[in-house]
This record gives structure tokens, sequence and C-alpha cells, in this order.
């Protein structure tokens, strides 16, 4: 629990600060409705006795209208609340999500050849959004709630000795109870957080090849797997979902403990005569009231197992680092580079974290050596799996060779920046790429600094300067993902 704890005080305080004032203010309504909440039982209880006294009646009537006008007001307050409280979440929620696509675009290949994109996006969008009840009301709601608690326990003493230790009691058994079942929830949520995020990934994956699975006579086969998915996501859920029934059975079953012993301690303080009627009416009332919050802090206890399972494995993809490290010392000369492959040797091992870009699986390649000429070409042929893209692949990058280097201009590609070196080399994946984007900007890949002039010079270069100038904006055309319009070989070259 000391772990998860420090896992949701660093992201709060990462992603709350730069909203300090919108918490604040979230803060000053929520204790604001709370004291309103404490006012109103306080006017009945005049009302009551002044009525009893046979009071003026001009007295009761503004004592009706007080009551009526802190209802409202806590109304409105609850109202101010909950939209403040979801607006600042969004913005801590969405800003977590940027940078935690930022941290996995950085990893490697092995990395994201072992998680599907289905799967991460669950876990991008699905995981954070159990945090949206964490960064919007959950810390303040937890504080005031229990300052509410105490709060109603003080005037209780204040009015019965005795009362006021019944309800003492009751409220540290149901917070046992709520802590008992937090550990219970946590473990059951995470089963299920990575249960939801295995299906989502099937499904990504399975719809992105509908036309492959087709074609092969597979659909029962995926039907069949899907349904083990589902089965294992029913199972974990079910467990997050029994630990919620279990926390609200408990306090449930103690709220109707207290309450009864809270009448009983009313009734016979009333028919001592130790207090008013009014007064046997406050005592039950602040009883009663008591649920309120303690129901509100069973609830986001309830939020706090989901928040606190997204938490753990939101931190786990933090720790993560990519094995293909910068150590930027040496810059890239202008013009033609010539290329040295110095006995490589590299395998993939795609099947575990941890070994991102290391190279330490089977060898692909061994001991390869060669050196290609500045403004020269070379032709690699060789049968699947012989190395040809693994070459490419170390060449950009993407992973780092176990042995031996690879040097452009005799410089050592792990002397050199990944951005520089991206900028100087190209890939042209047998694979079409192509974004929802206008034809500029799937030309560029987004890149500003590359200019229309730039773009029209390199499609005269490839004859299809024609092509670009023939569509209804020309290279301002927003393109459907898949290159609707085009054809097979101008996808392929644009891609």
């Amino acid at each position: 629990m000391s772990v998860a704890f420090a896992g949701h005080r660093q992201l709060l305080g990462v992603y709350l600060r730069p909203q300090r004032l919108r918490v604040v203010g979230l803060a000053l309504l929520l204790f604001s409705g709370i004291g309103l909440q404490l006012l109103n039982p306080q006017i009945i209880r005049y009302f009551i006795d002044t009525a009893q006294a046979a009071g003026p009646m001009r007295n009761l009537l503004l004592a009706a209208g007080a009551y009526l006008l802190v209802g409202l007001l806590a109304r409105l307050l609850n109202l101010a609340t909950t939209y403040s409280g979801l607006n600042m979440a969004w913005a801590a929620t969405n800003a977590l999500r940027a940078d935690l696509v930022s941290h996995l675009l950085r990893l490697d290949m092995p990395f994201h050849k072992t998680h599907t994109p289905g799967e991460l996006i669950e876990r991008v969008d699905g995981d954070i959004n159990g945090l949206t009840e964490l960064f919007s009301t959950l810390v303040v709601k937890v504080l005031g709630n229990g300052l509410l608690v105490l709060a109603i326990t003080v005037l209780l003493y204040r009015e019965s000795a005795g009362a006021g230790a019944v309800l003492t009691v009751y409220t540290l058994l149901t917070v046992l109870a709520l802590a008992l079942v937090q550990r219970i929830g946590v473990r059951a949520w995470t089963a299920a957080r990575e249960a939801w995020a295995d299906q989502m990934g099937f499904l990504e994956e399975h719809f992105a090849a509908t036309e492959d699975i087709r074609g092969i006579g597979a659909e029962a086969h995926a039907l069949a797997q899907l349904q083990g998915k589902m089965y294992a996501l029913l199972r974990k859920a079910r467990g997050g979902m029994m630990a919620q029934a279990l926390s609200f059975v408990v306090t449930n079953f103690l709220y109707i403990v207290g309450y009864g012993l809270g009448l009983l301690i009313a009734a016979l303080l009333y028919t001592r005569g130790d207090v008013t009627i009014g007064t046997a009416f406050l005592i039950v009332s602040y009883i009663g009231m008591l649920a309120a919050p303690l129901d509100e802090i069973r609830r986001e206890a309830e939020n706090l197992q989901q928040a606190t399972a997204g938490v753990n494995r939101i931190g786990e993809l933090l720790r993560l680092s990519p094995g293909v490290q910068e150590a930027a010392t040496a810059t890239l000369p202008a013009g033609p580079l010539d290329v040295r492959f110095d006995r490589i040797s590299f395998g993939y091992a795609d099947g575990a974290e941890g070994e991102n870009g290391r190279g330490d699986g089977p060898l692909v390649l061994h001991d390869v050596a060669f050196t290609l000429a500045a403004g020269r070409v070379l032709g690699i042929l060789g049968r699947t799996g012989s190395g040809k893209t693994t070459l490419t692949r170390l060449l950009f990058r993407l992973y780092d060779p176990k042995a031996g280097h690879i040097a452009l201009s005799g410089l050592d590609l792990r002397a050199v920046s990944l951005a520089d070196l991206r900028a100087r080399v190209g890939m042209v994946t047998q694979d079409v790429q192509l974004f929802s984007a206008t034809l500029m900007e799937n030309i560029t890949l987004f890149d500003p600094a590359i200019g229309e002039a730039d773009v029209r010079r390199a499609l005269a270069a490839l004859d299809l300067l024609a092509w670009a100038d023939s569509q209804p904006d020309g290279l301002h055309t927003r393109l459907a993902a898949g290159g609707a319009g085009m054809s097979a070989g101008e996808a392929q070259l644009l891609a």
C-alpha cells in the first residue's frame, strides 16, 4: 500500500501542480458545502424547539426560509464542484496521456513487437480513465468527508458523550473494513485491467487482419480465441465487482447497527428529560448524516482500487527504458555519406521486455562486413529471413548490434544523435503507411521545415507532380487512411 500511495502522490504532484489554483478553488467549494451540510440540522433543531415552545410565527418562517436557502446553495455548490473537478481531471489526465504516448514512442522495436497497438491504446486511454476520479475530486473528497465525519463526531460529543462514543466506534470499524477490502480490490482490478488490455489488443490485431482471416477460413478459430479472452475478462472483472459489493455490504451493515444505537441513545436521553425533542432529533439527524460521508468515502475507496491498479500499470510502462540509448558526441557531415559495417553480429530477442535493442537472441547476422562509398548504390539479395531487413533496421538504429559497429563517414552511429541520424537516413518499408492528413503532410511526415517547393521538386523527380496537381486541392488535398484515390504504386512511393 505504501508503494501505491507513493505512486498516487507522485502523479498528483506532477500533474496537479500546474493547476494548483483550480485545486484550491475546488477545496474551497467542497469545504463550503460541508459547512452548509452541518448548518441545516441546526436550523431544523431551532425550528422544532421554537414550534414546541409556541414561538413567534415570524421566527418559524425565517428558519424555514433559511433551511430552503441553505439547501439550494448546497446543491449549487455540489454542481460547481463536479464541474470544476471534471475540468481539472481531464486537463491532468490528458497531460498524462500525452507524456505516456511520448514515452511509448521512444521505446524500442522489441517492446512494440510484444505489445499490440490495441493493447497500448487501452493502457494509455483505459488505464488513465480510471484515474479521472483520482485527479478530479478523490483526494479532496476523502479529506473533506473525513473532516465532515470529524465535525459531526465533535458536535455529537457536545450533545451527548454516549452518542459521540458510539459514533467513534462505528467510524473506526467502517474505516478498518474499507482498508481490508481495499487490498482485495486492488489485486482484482489489476488483473481485470490486464485482461481488458489483452482483449483490446486481440481485437485490434484481428480486425486489421480480417481479410487474411477470411481468406484462410479462420473465422471460427478467431472467435474461439475471443471467447477465451472474454471469459478471462469476465472472471477477473467479477473479482473486482465482488470486492466492491463486499465493501457495500460491510459498510451498510455497520451503518444499520450504528444508526440503531443512535436512535436508542436519543430516545433514552429524551425520555429521561436530559435533552429536548429538538436535540434528540439533532442527534439522530447527525448520525443519519454520517452515512453520507462514510458512503462517499466507500465509493471513493472503490474508485481508488481501480485508480491504484491503473497507477501500478502506468508505473510499469514509465519504468521501461529504450535499449538504444543516445550519447551524442558527433554530428554527421553535410553531403553524401559512406557506410561501413564492421564485423556486425546481431540476433533478435523480442520475446522479453528489458532486452530492448540488445540483439541477444539467436544470431541472424554473423560477422557481416562491407563498405559502401558515398554516392554508390548497393542491392542486397537473399532468401526470406536471411537478414536483409535487419541491415536497414541496424542502419536506422532501431536496434544496436550485439558485436561490431556501423559507421557513417567514419562516425560510429552510437556517437550520433537519433534525430541527426534519422534526418539523414531514409527508410521505405514494404508496408504502405498513410495518415488521414493532407498529401503534403504525408510526404513531409509533418515536418514544418520542409517547404512546398522542396516537395514539388521531389514529386517531379518521381514523375508524380502532374498527378498531385490533378487532385482537388493539390498538395493540400486531405487523404483518407489507406490512400483512397491512389494507385498501389503511387501509395508505395509516397509511403
